[in-house]
């Protein structure tokens, strides 16, 4: 990984992911570009004439330039390789258009604005995005790649995604685990081994285990978090919403409860 994606904004958790994806950027010795997208779409109840929205555009465009301002003069005295962008419209469009081009994209869980769950905009970029989502939890201050890691293995495709995306992070584990929960479900004829992930980590020079793990009464997602505590483990990977979002939405999911208020960092790939 060469090409870390941040995503650049003013509130409560960039500081967090910041940390984060600086210390990525060193381990892995890659460049890191803030991207800070400033929206404009601002409705403000009885301005039938825009007049309030015309006066806030300025005081709005201020703030960025003073965020860009600061962070940069923090970036300028890391040893990282860095460069920041700043673009005008939707947020989540120009983080994928940008994921497109990167080896990692730096998001947190941050919850939405209104009601419970995970974010809109992770979810968004964890289905459409063309690149892996490394999801910082809001009390993370910096990552070692030098840890255990957790990969959560359902058999799917998307947690074979998970497995390749997260390679060059696996190849400086100390150690490394395929979890696998029992769940009461059907085979499917699609079901991935995770003998073939182990083999395919091997190739890669990982050596990693298989555990099975017995399912908690809280479900799939808390057995997992145990087990990555019970390991040390620094981060998990996991491959993000195997169901169709709607059906997460309706009944709840995996990927959906461990968005909602992570307790490690999360790899995903869809």
């Amino acid at each position: 990984m060469r090409s870390i994606l941040l995503h650049a904004r003013r509130d409560d958790r960039f500081e967090g992911r910041l940390q984060v994806a600086l210390d990525l950027a060193r381990q892995l010795d890659a460049h890191l570009t803030c991207l800070q997208v400033v929206s404009f779409d601002v409705a403000v109840p009885g301005d039938l004439y825009g007049t309030v929205i015309s006066e806030m555009i300025p005081v709005i465009r201020d703030a960025a330039l003073e965020f860009r301002a600061e962070v940069e003069g923090r970036l300028a005295k890391e040893d990282v390789r860095w460069t920041w962008a700043d673009e005008f419209g939707v947020e989540e469009s120009y983080l994928l258009d940008y994921a497109a081009l990167s080896d990692l994209v730096v998001v947190s869980a941050s919850p939405p604005e209104l009601g419970a769950g995970p974010s809109p905009l992770v979810g968004g970029l964890a289905i459409h995005g063309r690149a892996p989502l490394l999801v910082v939890p809001s009390a993370q201050s910096g990552l070692s790649l030098g840890g255990a890691a957790l990969v959560a293995w359902n058999n799917s495709a998307e947690s074979s995604r998970a497995l390749k995306a997260a390679v060059p992070l696996l190849a400086r584990a100390s150690s490394v685990s395929l979890a696998i929960v029992a769940e009461d479900k059907a085979e499917s004829e699609h079901d991935i081994p995770p003998l073939r992930g182990v083999e395919y980590l091997a190739r890669h020079g990982i050596e990693a285990e298989i555990v099975e793990l017995a399912q908690s009464s809280e479900g799939v997602a808390a057995t997992l978090e145990e087990a990555a505590k019970a390991r040390g483990a620094t981060y998990l990977v996991m491959g993000a919403y195997g169901h169709s979002r709607l059906r997460q939405l309706l009944f709840g999911g995996v990927t959906r409860r461990l968005l909602t208020e992570p307790t490690l960092p999360l790899l995903l790939a869809h």
